[in-house]
């Protein structure tokens, strides 16, 4: 039987072959845009004239940027419910809950499409649906038995592909599961997997529409939505992976990387400061409820400074209440927070600088806490438990057997009352939409010159992360709507220099090593340099989402034909790329002279379309020039 993945692709191809590395169009069925980046990509939207949203469900949440110390950040709130009800977007209040947790409690669908503006929409691959967009590689995961619960869990499953595959193992690829495996594991233990399958670089995560899925739906009162949707069979994909669920152990990923897995036992013992449960990735029931019962009666140990429990919706809140888990944790001394992303963006609990913190979140790139010096470790809900009571990393194998308490009903009007409905298209018309001092229009695009001689800005190694390009935290992310101001953060946790020098010299380049632009799917790691005067980033390689956002911001991402001119660059040469304009006509190489180095051959995996928008100046430009006249 044909891949799961495959079959949703082909129902929804409007263009193109499912080729590896051929050009598709898709047709899109949901979108999903969160406070972070649905300011700005709002702004663009509107750069169209488009009167109403095209899709079948478009919504936004507002879940990143929650504190509200200023102004700054409640005028974003304030534009996005506007932007929502005059266009006709379902929109989440702020509280409500995670978008990817809340997006699989009321809106996924077996069999569907989803596109979103944030790296970790690939959790409602949960559900049967492709969410993100088209892979080249199909991968099967075939999982073979059942975990061994309650100290081995699906976080466990994702350390391990990570451990086996790294940051790049999964770069244009979708990831299917299969197997007797699969049907042990729960829905939200699914979303764990399917949310970090980013880190891997991989396009998306699709599970099986099957009873655990049915099961899901009903109780979210949504069983109309159901279709029975099987994976693919083994021997049908361009890879395979088999992991044993029986045999997997306790992993941790070492500071600063997602794909530095090891064994829990390799640093049983290491000194904690902090712990945090929660997050997107595991913010679920059953996630807090084994913490909870493991500090049952107990408290956290006394070397830590804080630890903190965040549910993914309110409607975990309002199960973990009823439950008694919010007093066990509450009790035990662990720090409750509201359902929201917090600390796994910097957004507050900040860990002490030079110090050790334990997470179960799904990144720990360096700087993304909020402590510029970090050290921030990965982990399942099981490890973190221990660890709470210990003040070291503990293995949870070393527990007394935990006493859980049985989930109770879902009551999905929880959540679901406070996401406002679209207003009726007859009505939105009218709508007044609310900007603060602080909301900026994008910046205007330009076209590409010919040929670009412009300095070297920064030479960066390999896996440099769209945090480094443009950082977490309370601070920076408050100008999310204002890229001016936020660009002057480019490169923070890097070099604080860069948008100094990228003034003084009118621009430049960004040199970089392999997997450039890993990690989130934030626009403004494209905006800000863009704004800055970069109009090229030269690598050994790109990691794909971000490769796209250059595009469409105008920034041309080129390769180096030999890997190893790249150790020709230093900071402040002058390089010359000549005949830009011949990339629209099919050209692939570049010569390109480096100010006392010679010359060297620049190339590009550019397919059609993008060839054109990088010519044209981005994505916006490109499509203006494609309206008919008078549109």
């Amino acid at each position: 039987m044909a891949s799961l993945a495959r079959t949703i692709l082909e129902e929804h191809l409007e263009r193109g072959e499912l080729i590896p590395g051929q050009e598709i169009a898709l047709r899109v069925d949901q979108t999903l845009a969160q406070d972070a980046t649905g300011t700005m990509a709002c702004m663009q939207f509107e750069l169209f004239g488009v009167d109403r949203v095209q899709v079948e469900t478009a919504v936004v949440y507002v879940d990143h940027n929650i504190l509200q110390i200023d102004f700054k950040n409640p005028d974003d709130h304030r534009f996005l419910q506007g932007m929502a009800a005059r266009y006709g977007l379902w929109f989440s209040r702020p509280g409500n809950g995670i978008c990817h947790y809340v997006h699989c409690e009321r809106f996924a669908v077996p069999g569907k499409t989803l596109i979103g503006a944030d790296s970790h929409t690939t959790q409602s691959g949960s559900c049967g649906m492709i969410a993100i967009g088209a892979g080249g590689l199909d991968v099967a995961v075939c999982l073979e038995n059942e975990l061994q619960r309650p100290w081995i869990q699906a976080k466990d499953v994702i350390l391990e592909l990570l451990r086996r595959r790294g940051v790049r193992g999964g770069r244009g690829a979708i990831f299917e599961f299969t197997g007797p495996g699969v049907s042990t594991l729960s829905y939200t233990e699914r979303g764990t997997i399917a949310n970090m399958i980013a880190e891997l670089g991989a396009t998306g995560a699709v599970f099986p529409a099957d009873d655990e899925t049915r099961a899901w739906l009903t109780e979210q009162q949504r069983e109309g939505d159901f279709v029975a949707m099987d994976t693919g069979d083994t021997g049908d994909f361009d890879e395979e992976e088999h992991l044993d669920l029986a045999e997997l152990v306790p992993l941790v990923a070492k500071p600063s990387s997602p794909g530095n897995v090891v064994p829990v036992d390799e640093l049983v013992g290491t000194e904690l400061t902090q712990v945090c449960i929660g997050s997107s990735v595991n913010s679920s029931y059953a996630d807090l409820a084994v913490c909870g019962s493991v500090l049952r009666g107990q408290q956290i140990s006394e070397k830590l400074v804080s630890a903190t429990a965040t549910p993914g919706s309110r409607q975990i809140l309002d199960q973990i209440t009823r439950s008694g888990t919010y007093v066990d944790l509450l009790m035990a001394g662990v720090r409750m927070l509201e359902p929201a992303c917090g600390p796994c963006v910097g957004m507050g609990q900040a860990p002490p600088s030079g110090s050790n913190s334990l997470r179960t979140f799904n990144r720990n790139f360096p700087g993304r806490s909020g402590t510029a010096d970090d050290q921030v470790y990965l982990c399942s809900p099981a490890v973190a438990a221990a660890s709470m009571l210990t003040g070291v990393i503990s293995d949870p194998r070393e527990l007394s057997p935990a006493e859980i308490p049985e989930r109770p009903k879902a009551r999905p009007a929880v959540v679901q009352r406070h996401i406002l409905e679209p207003v009726p298209a007859e009505e939105a018309a009218s709508i007044q939409i609310p900007r603060g001092p602080n909301i900026k229009p994008p910046p205007e695009q330009k076209p590409l010159p010919d040929e670009l001689r412009l300095r070297v800005l920064i030479v960066a190694p390999d896996d440099i992360s769209t945090g480094d390009l443009s950082p977490d935290g309370a601070t920076v992310m408050a100008y999310r709507s204002n890229v001016p101001a936020i660009a002057e953060f480019t490169f923070q946790h890097r070099d604080k220099e860069f948008p100094k020098r990228a003034h003084e010299w009118g621009g430049g380049f960004i040199v970089a090593g392999d997997n450039y632009g890993q990690g989130s799917s934030r626009e403004h790691a494209a905006l800000a340099p863009a704004q800055l005067g970069v109009r090229a980033v030269i690598a050994k390689g790109f990691a794909r989402i971000h490769r796209r956002n250059l595009i469409a911001q105008g920034i041309v991402p080129l390769l180096f034909q030999d890997p190893a001119d790249y150790d020709k660059a230093e900071l402040g040469q002058t390089w010359t790329v000549s005949r830009l304009h011949s990339i629209a006509e099919g050209e692939d190489e570049l010569e390109t002279e480096i100010e006392g180095a010679g010359t060297i051959t620049l190339t590009h995996d550019l397919l059609p379309r993008e060839r054109e928008i990088v010519v044209a100046g981005g994505l916006i430009r490109y499509l203006k020039e494609q309206q008919p006249a008078g549109v």
